[in-house]
Formats: structure tokens, C-alpha cells, sequence
């Protein structure tokens, strides 16, 4: 790798996931930004070893449609057209179809690896972004003058006028920043894989509500030879003595067959199980001098709604059109007002859907008896009222 020292960019984004991908592809459409990504894993490694899958919203189309990506992601991604909502024993509560929506999907599933090679073709074809990977950063140093950050990393350092941390969860760029968060650990897991079936899901997704805890049947492209699949996810509390990833894989798809709708047919596990502890953190600030977070970094909820990386999506669409603004007025990326701008157009929008979030986790996962009742007449009652049925669906959809 060619040295860089000296060399400024007016954008440097840490961290090479989905949400750094799609801003440094956002970012790329200005004429005359540079743009460093700069990300401490193998891009084909993770490709090779990411099994997981997203939900898309019709809002987040809208924005990878701009990153460039969309069209190389569409006939891959499967089409959400029903939501159905159950609680426990009970019939369908809630159901949201597409033609009450104007036809319009309410999202996508889409697998990781394929969304992760759509960016990484954008980005490699934009000639203003350069990949440095892989790559550790090591610290920051803001200039004696204040007007960039010098980004030190393990193989060579590069300035930057503003620094992006989309470095997850535990970013460390938020740590350097000296930003504090908020913190909850919920005390559950999500356990995840990906089946096949034996009838075809209807580009369906549901949304279960057992005692044990949640559990999502998201539908996927169909795989080779035809065969039906979808994406489960398990949200389990308790003991990890008590968890599902000690079961033996005879049991688990035992588990799956009790739990999925009987219209699937059979069921059978086509990939390892994964887990994943699900937890609240929150920043108190988004920004510092020449310095923001976005996505994970900035907030990570729990994906009850599916809407984490959705959120994200939205983070990096504010913070371009600011960046690619600035820059087509001759203006700073890294300027004090545009940071203050960009904090103020996310900041209620991220608190809303944490609050919203965390509200659902402690209703969806109380099973005493008054509780269960308000739940379900909440859900009758929503489905009952258009207006309140067409406010949800825009949710759902991130259609703002």
C-alpha cells in the first residue's frame, strides 16, 4: 500500500460495514470530495463469512438507489408484502399487506454478502474514494490549527477535514472522542439462521410473540433448485444454560417446526446458528470537533422493529447531503455548523425509535396476564383504525 502521509481528505469514515460503505458511496457523487474508508477487516472475508441478512425499508431503497447500489441489489433481495403480527396462541392480530400501501413493498430481505459486494463494486468504480483495508487505527490528532484530524493507522497516516466513526457499537472512535452513552443490557439473545421450507412463504414476514420471547420468520430469495428460504430470529431471555444454541441441530429444528406457521411445511436448518447478546447504547452527543458518529456508533437498539440499520441508513444520508452541500458551495466538511446541523436533523428522529424500541421490548416481552390483555386489544385496535393502520405501515416502510 502506497503511503498517504501528508495527503488530506475531506472525508475520512472508520469503519468498512454497511453504514460506512453506503456514506462513502453517498459521498463519492460530489465532484471534488475525497474520500478515505478506512476499515480493519479483509472486505472478502467478511463476504465469505457474514451468513447474515438485513431488512431493507422502502425509505433505505430509496437512499442505496442514490449510494448507486439498488440496482445491482434488487433482483437479489426478496420483497416484504405482509406483516403479520401474533401474539402467543393467538390468530393473526395485525396484519399489514402491500395493497394498503399503494402497492408499495414495506421493505426487502437482503443477504449481507450481497449488499456488501454492491458497495464494494460502487465504491472501487468511484475514483474520489480509496479503500484502506485492511487497516487499524491506531489514534487521532486534531492540527495544532484545528482545521483537520490526522488519522493515524497501523501501515500509514492520513489527515482529514472531518472524521466519520461508523465503527459499530464499541467504536472506538466514540471513545476517543470522550463522548459518553447511555446503556442497557437486556439480558436476551438473538439467535439467527437461515431455513428452508417445503411450500413457498409469500413474501410474508411474521412477527411472533411467545412467552419464550419473540420470533421473526423474514423471507428470502428462493436458493438453488428452487428451494423455499427464509430467515429466523430468536429472541430468548433467560439462563444461557436454558439457551437454544445448546441444543443439538435435531432439537433446534425440532423448536423451528413447533414454532413456524404450519403453511411453511416442513422446516430444516441450511446454515450454522449464530448469537448475538442484544443490548441499548446510545451517545450523548454525535459530534466533536471535526468529528461525528453515524449508525452503531451513534446508537444501537434492539432489532425487535428491524429498524437499527434503517436508522443508520438515515444518519449517513443527512450527514452526505450536508458534506456534498458544503462542497458544492466551496464550503468545509468538517465546519462546526455543519456537525451542529447534522446532530439537530438526527438526534429526535434516533431518540424517538430508541424509545419507541425499548418500549416494545417491555411490552412484547412481559407475559403477565393484564399486560397480554392491553397487548392484544392494542394490536386489535390498530388493525380496527385505518389511520392508525396507515401510520404504523408508514413506519414499517421508513417512508418519510
Amino acid at each position: 500500500m502506497d503511503s498517504n502521509i501528508g495527503e488530506i481528505y475531506d472525508v475520512a469514515i472508520i469503519g468498512g460495514g454497511l453504514a460506512g460503505m453506503t456514506l462513502a458511496c453517498l459521498l463519492g457523487r460530489a465532484a471534488g470530495l475525497k474520500i478515505a474508508c478506512i476499515d480493519g477487516q479483509d472486505p472478502q472475508k467478511q463476504i465469505r463469512e457474514d451468513a447474515r441478512t438485513t431488512a431493507i425499508s422502502y425509505g433505505s431503497a430509496k437512499i442505496l438507489e442514490e449510494a448507486g447500489i439498488w440496482a445491482a441489489l434488487e433482483g437479489k433481495a426478496c420483497p416484504i408484502e405482509d406483516i403479520r403480527i401474533l401474539d402467543g396462541a393467538s390468530p393473526v392480530l395485525l396484519n399489514f399487506l402491500s395493497t394498503e400501501a399503494g402497492g408499495k413493498s414495506f421493505g426487502w430481505i437482503a443477504d449481507n454478502a450481497d449488499i456488501r459486494r454492491a458497495l464494494l463494486a460502487r465504491m472501487s468504480a468511484l475514483k474520489n474514494i480509496e479503500h484502506i483495508a485492511p487497516q487499524n487505527v491506531k489514534d487521532f490528532v486534531v492540527s495544532p490549527d484545528g482545521g483537520y484530524v490526522n488519522v493515524v493507522a497501523e501501515g500509514q497516516s492520513i489527515k482529514a477535514r472531518l472524521v466519520v466513526g461508523a465503527d459499530g457499537r464499541n467504536s472506538a472512535t466514540r471513545e476517543w472522542m470522550g463522548v459518553r452513552t447511555r446503556d442497557w443490557n437486556y439480558r436476551q439473545r438473538a439467535v439467527i439462521c437461515t431455513v428452508a421450507h417445503e411450500y413457498p412463504h409469500e413474501n410474508a414476514a411474521v412477527e411472533h410473540f411467545w412467552p419464550s420471547g419473540p420470533f421473526a420468520v423474514l423471507p428470502m430469495t428462493d436458493g438453488e433448485n428452487g428451494v423455499h428460504r427464509s430467515s429466523v430470529v430468536f429472541t430468548e431471555h433467560g439462563s444461557k444454560r436454558n439457551s437454544l444454541m445448546r441444543l443439538t441441530p435435531q432439537e433446534f429444528e425440532a423448536e423451528l417446526n413447533v414454532r413456524f406457521p404450519k403453511e411453511y411445511g416442513t422446516v430444516r436448518m441450511i446454515n450454522e446458528r449464530m448469537c448475538f447478546p442484544l443490548s441499548l447504547v446510545h451517545a450523548a452527543s454525535y459530534i466533536a470537533p471535526r468529528m461525528a458518529l453515524v449508525a452503531d456508533a451513534a446508537h444501537g437498539i434492539h432489532p425487535i422493529a428491524g429498524q437499527g440499520l434503517n436508522l443508520g441508513f438515515r444518519d449517513v444520508k443527512a450527514l452526505a447531503d450536508l458534506v456534498c452541500a458544503a462542497a458544492r458551495a466551496g464550503g468545509d466538511a468538517g465546519a462546526d455548523a455543519l456537525l451542529a446541523a447534522y446532530q439537530r436533523q438526527r438526534r429526535f428522529d434516533n431518540m424517538t425509535m430508541v424509545a419507541v424500541t425499548d418500549a416494545l421490548v417491555r411490552l412484547f416481552s412481559n407475559n403477565i396476564p393484564p399486560v397480554r390483555f392491553l397487548r392484544r386489544a392494542g394490536l386489535r385496535a390498530v388493525s380496527r383504525l385505518p389511520p392508525a393502520k396507515r401510520f404504523f405501515m408508514r413506519q414499517a416502510m421508513g417512508d418519510r
